[in-house]
């Protein structure tokens, strides 16, 4: 993580306002002590990232401030400046944890040498961490994908296919159902399977620090930047980079992507060179982005650039077949990681599971099992164990043979009609002529009701209106 807070500690006024003046000048925010009982308790109160403090002080110590805050706050970087050169101090204080090491009179110029390095230093660590979770977390692919839903099956197709291509892709879907899983195998079906996976949270971070965090920044483009840094575009590649809920981006976020996307180059934030990288590019959403487009919060230019092959993942309310699958992964899962006495879940218990709406999806469901594992309510988990958990206000309505009701009460009558309709679809193999002879519409008339949900994102699939009118006239 970047520097932003450093305390100095020093008896001397005069060292102690030199060290806050030069420090003070490179950007950072600076807080003085006079003592070492002083500066404890203004780390207790505030930890700081870079503590500067002098070896010998009355009271507490250097050595002795060096021990609580290490003890404390492992990762807070702590150098030594003393008067006295002593090897045998040196030595002590690297023992105790101490970063560096520096001998009275101090110079401006160490000062920023010294905060260079460890701005390089806490990048690396940053990168190393950041690569290393990556790295775990694509492990995953389809084979972690536990689905016997034909439209999963036929997406789980598509991504291995779509895979061998450069082609970006744009995964929309409510929040829980997966979307980094099928942007991970996307990644390892593909040719760029040993290269870097690099992941960027879009709304987790303000528009400045998004650009930075995107392409980087040189040395001095703002406050804090005291050394140039690479950018995710740059980490990933000859790889792939995944902009997640790439929704949250501002309009002039979205004009510099844009950008890259075409021209496969761009600057570092403060630079004036022009880099070029070879980037496959992966965005999710769980908003509607044709909808942001149409409000005018998403470049529709970026859109359709984003969008050349779509996937959508569909609810697991949608797909309640799937909840046994996704329940059998999860339990064999938890009881393996667990000391557990839970073997195996109730008919009466998996189909409340099956009867519940999932708001949260496949997390809240891998939530739940790992839940009801760790709790442990016996070898065979009940109804009423799972009950306890699941809010009354989002279970299914149900017939009393089991199966989930069409419509239910609160529901609206555009939400119940599309439902009924893509229920009879199912039910007749997407057979179009079929399903508007039970509806009793026209098949014409069935065919915009199916364009319309895809244009609102409620819907797999490309316009078939030709096969639509074919079978009207038939």
């Amino acid at each position: 993580m970047p520097i932003e807070k450093v305390l100095v500690v020093d008896d001397d006024t005069l060292s102690r306002e030199f060290l806050y003046e030069a420090l003070h000048k490179c950007g950072y925010t600076v807080e003085v002590s006079g003592t070492g009982e002083d500066a404890w308790e203004l780390f207790q109160r505030e930890p700081a990232d870079v503590v500067f403090t002098d070896m010998r002080m009355p009271g507490m110590t250097g050595m002795e401030l060096l021990e609580k805050i290490k003890g404390v706050s492992p990762d807070t970087v702590v150098v030594m400046v003393t008067a006295y050169g002593a090897i045998e101090d040196a030595v002590e204080a690297m023992k105790l944890g101490a970063f560096d090491y520096l001998l009275k009179p101090v110079s401006p110029d160490q000062i920023e040498v010294r905060m260079q390095r460890l701005e390089e230093r806490q990048a690396l660590l940053a990168e190393n961490k950041y690569l290393r979770e990556a790295l775990e977390e694509s492990q995953g692919g389809l084979e972690e994908m536990v689905a016997q839903d034909p439209r999963m099956l036929k997406m789980s197709e598509q991504v291995k296919k779509v895979a061998q291509s450069k082609a970006t892709v744009l995964i929309q879907g409510e929040s829980g159902t997966g979307k980094e899983l099928v942007a991970q195998a996307l990644h390892r079906h593909g040719p760029r399977r040993d290269r870097n996976f690099v992941r960027v949270n879009c709304a987790a971070l303000s528009e400045s620090l998004l650009e930075s965090e995107l392409f980087g920044h040189e040395k001095g483009a703002f406050t804090g930047a005291v050394s140039k840094r690479e950018g995710r575009f740059e980490l990933a590649n000859g790889g792939t980079l995944l902009l997640d809920e790439i929704s949250e981006t501002s309009l002039a976020l979205q004009s510099k992507l844009l950008r890259v996307l075409e021209l496969e180059e761009f600057e570092r934030v403060g630079g004036t060179k022009t880099l070029k990288v070879d980037v496959r590019v992966v965005a999710t959403t769980n908003r509607d982005l044709r909808k942001y487009v149409d409000a005018g919060k998403f470049r529709e230019d970026l859109y359709y650039r984003l969008n050349v092959v779509p996937v959508l993942l569909p609810p697991l309310r949608e797909r309640p077949g799937d909840v046994p699958l996704l329940v059998a992964h999860f339990l064999k899962m938890f009881i393996r990681q667990n000391v557990t006495g839970v073997k195996s879940i109730s008919p009466e218990a998996m189909k409340l599971l099956q009867t519940y709406r999932w708001p949260g999806n496949i997390r809240e469901l891998k939530n739940l099992i790992q839940r009801l594992v760790v709790i442990d309510p016996g070898e065979v988990i009940q109804a009423e164990d799972v009950s306890a958990y699941l809010p009354q206000g989002e279970r299914r309505a149900a017939s009393p043979d089991g199966q989930e009701l069409i419509a239910e009460v609160g529901m609206s009558l555009d939400e119940a009609e599309r439902r009924l309709i893509l229920k009879t679809l199912e039910r007749t193999s997407n057979n179009k002529t079929r399903t508007a002879e039970i509806l009793q519409v026209t098949a014409r008339t069935l065919r915009n009701k199916l364009q319309r949900y895809r244009e609102e994102g409620l819907l797999e699939g490309g316009d078939d209106g030709e096969e639509d009118e074919a079978e009207g006239n038939g």
